[in-house]
């Protein structure tokens, strides 16, 4: 099983949400929450959306806005390894 890590999210994100001109994304932005990063619920929602088609996961409705990107990247790996467990 392949491990999701920043990048992949940093990918998910610039579809689904977007990237502002002034956001610059290549930064360390692991510890800053969705929201400081500029992004809200509806685009949290959309990134969500497309991760779990991407992976077939279903996230919970707790990965939210005011989680970072680094807690988002443990949940989605959380969730892959759950999938390959007998």
């Amino acid at each position: 099983m392949a491990t999701f890590t920043l990048a992949d999210l940093l990918e998910y994100v610039r579809q689904g949400g977007g990237e502002d001109d002034a956001l610059n994304l290549n930064g360390q932005i692991a510890e800053t929450t969705f929201v400081d990063l500029g992004y809200d619920s509806i685009a949290i929602v959309e990134i969500t959306l497309l991760i779990e088609r991407g992976l077939g996961i279903k996230l919970p409705e707790t990965a939210d806005k005011n989680a970072t990107p680094a807690q988002f990247v443990d949940l989605v790996n959380e969730l892959l390894s759950e999938l390959v467990q007998p």
